[in-house]
């Protein structure tokens, strides 16, 4: 968690600071608690139903804090909505008090957000020289043509190069290596990253992920705030320096993941680009069904046993977070490993019982391999490809060298986050007391 994010290159923010926030939450929360007692006490019944609400906030409150997504907002929705009832249950009789409560929740939840956020110093490096910036004008809706990159990146002693339709992104950058460019940037989508990352660590040279796409998964792993685009080319100024993993599947590198089965056979469908999850949907009964993939994927599980059937094989750049908070994200980009998740095609129903959930299989290991009879239909960062078996994955330890603005967080926010309200708790008791929180 919080005091173990730090790798032998990294620091994390002051440890004084962040346990203060934790004392501070705790603090703050005891204190609305002491005054809802105290309104449960001199506005009895009423005042019963205002602890029962302000006591439910906290905990609404709390797990909006330490999710992401919808799970945050419906948390900080449903707590804002219980403060809410509370006021209107003591305003009339008792103003001062249901003020004090409310405003209570609302410094304890902000103490306990600050607490959580992730923030990581990371060692300076001496300014490029000579760093150059691609950027693709259609990426993210023009995300770049709006904030106007190619003049920013001029104004920082950047130099931009822009990707015109139809031209080669991978032969752009090769000239302007073989130009002197000492540090290389790319404004765009996840596969337009992996292209550029990939020659970067080929030449050992700086990297800067600037995130102009739609969903931006690459950066903000790697701890770049994905809201601040015109900031992140401040990385190829006086930006710190982080080394990651990269991976790659039959000598292609990717710096998220590959998707075979249901994903994979999405993503070739021409339709995919304008509605995405409806041409999911629409690959998923075609994938696992009987009209699906005729040759059998084959690979090995983490036992060793030999495995085949219809499946959805996912395996990406270290490891994602599944099914829990933080989900869909990376708490690590150097753990030197793949992240491999395999759901087999679901077994018929049982006789006169339930039809049993899908299988998940999820471990993690330096390579992978998959079998097939024809080549593979794949997602790869996004992109659409064929892959001829057998697909041997593996992953390349610290081959990139990543520069982040220094007012970026420097890690994936999921590096810190509990996996729940429970184990948020002991971690901020943890922090609060000095301790390394559990689970770090």
């Amino acid at each position: 968690m919080i005091t173990t994010l730090a790798t032998a290159d990294e620091t994390v923010t002051d440890g004084t600071a962040v346990r203060l926030r934790a004392i501070a939450a705790l603090a703050l929360g005891m204190t609305t608690l002491a005054l809802a007692v105290l309104a449960a006490v001199s506005q009895f019944p009423r005042g019963l139903i205002v602890l029962a609400c302000i006591v439910l906030a906290l905990v609404a409150g709390f797990s909006g804090v330490v999710h992401t997504g919808a799970g945050r907002l419906l948390g900080l929705v449903l707590a804002a909505a219980l403060v809410g009832a509370s006021v209107a249950l003591l305003a009339a009789r008792a103003a001062v008090l249901s003020i004090l409560i409310a405003v209570g929740v609302l410094l304890t939840l902000i103490a306990a957000g600050a607490a959580f956020r992730v923030r990581v110093h990371l060692p300076s490096r001496p300014r490029p020289r000579r760093p150059v910036l691609f950027w693709n004008p259609r990426s993210g809706g023009g995300k770049a043509v709006r904030f106007g990159l190619a003049a920013e990146a001029k104004a920082r002693g950047i130099e931009p190069v822009e990707l015109a339709q139809g031209e080669d992104l991978q032969q752009l950058v090769r000239d302007a290596v073989s130009r002197g460019a000492d540090a290389l940037a790319m404004a765009g989508g996840d596969g337009s990253q992996a292209i550029v990352a990939a020659i970067a660590a080929e030449h050992s040279l700086p990297y800067a992920c600037v995130p102009a796409g739609t969903r931006n998964h690459f950066a903000i792993d790697l701890g770049v705030d994905r809201d601040d685009v015109v900031g992140a080319l401040d990385a190829l100024v006086d930006g710190c320096e982080r080394t990651v993993d990269l991976a790659d599947v039959n000598g292609r590198v990717f710096v998220n993941n590959v998707s075979i089965g249901i994903y994979g056979d999405a993503v070739q469908r021409p339709e995919y680009r304008d509605a995405k999850l409806r041409t999911l949907l629409d690959t998923i009964p075609k994938t696992v069904g009987p009209e699906g993939q005729d040759e059998p994927l084959r690979w090995t599980d983490p036992d060793g046993k030999q495995r085949a059937g219809r499946a959805t094989v996912l395996v990406s750049n270290n490891r994602y977070r599944l099914a829990e908070v933080g989900a869909g994200m990376r708490p690590r980009m150097d753990e030197g490993v793949l992240g491999i998740v395999v759901v087999d095609e679901p077994a018929g129903p049982p006789a006169g019982g339930p039809a049993p959930s899908p299988p998940w299989r999820e471990w993690a290991a330096p390579s992978f391999a998959v079998e097939a009879g024809n080549g593979v239909a794949a997602g790869i960062d996004g992109e659409a490809a064929r892959l001829e078996p057998p697909l041997r994955f593996r992953t390349r330890p610290g081959a990139l060298k990543v520069r982040i603005a220094r007012s970026h967080p420097g890690a994936s926010q999921a590096a810190i986050e509990p996996r729940g309200i429970r184990d948020g708790v002991e971690a901020l008791l943890a922090t609060a007391a000095g301790r390394v929180p559990p689970g770090g």
